[in-house]
């Protein structure tokens, strides 16, 4: 009862997947997020496939990370933060492909996060990633963009945002 509405939980998760049916069972799916390291691991050649990793994106599992999202929701995860380490601090946008695959694999909202380096990465995010909500960091640490720079150039791409 410390005042927090959500928790993520991702190598928790892969340590123990049955601690997150336990976690949406005595708080509800939607106090439930579950923080998802995805990497491409599939050849050029080969259909689209992602591991997730753990310990911050250093430890890779062997888990087929839309596998693994789908196994995480049926447990009770109310929402998914997706994060493609092959974007995460690049500043050249989402990975796109890794966002649909997984918004369209599951009906909980997924939160799209590694790669934005300007304003058009997050209307693309939601508008061409299908992602419910987008996350970014550096460029508001660095003092690039403000927050209500982000906000306003989404509401102008026609993206429902809180403005106050």
């Amino acid at each position: 009862n410390a005042g927090a509405d959500k928790v993520s939980i991702n190598t928790a998760a892969v340590n123990n997947p049955e601690f997150v049916r336990e976690a949406a069972e005595r708080y509800g799916s939607q106090c439930i997020v579950v923080a998802v390291d995805a990497k491409r691991v599939s050849a050029e050649d080969e259909p689209l496939r992602w591991e997730i990793f753990t310990h911050g994106g250093r430890n890779p599992t062997g888990i087929e990370a839309i596998d693994w999202v789908k196994r995480m929701v049926s447990y009770g995860a109310g929402e998914i933060l997706l994060t493609s380490m092959d974007r995460d601090g690049t500043k050249i946008g989402f990975d796109l492909e890794l966002n649909k695959t997984v918004s369209t694999a599951v009906n909980v909202p997924i939160i799209a996060s590694g790669g934005v380096g300007e304003l058009d990465h997050l209307a693309d995010g939601v508008l061409k990633g299908e992602a419910d909500a987008v996350l970014a960091a550096s460029i508001f640490h660095f003092g690039e963009y403000t927050i209500r720079e982000a906000k306003e150039h989404m509401a102008a791409q026609g993206i429902e945002v809180r403005l106050d």
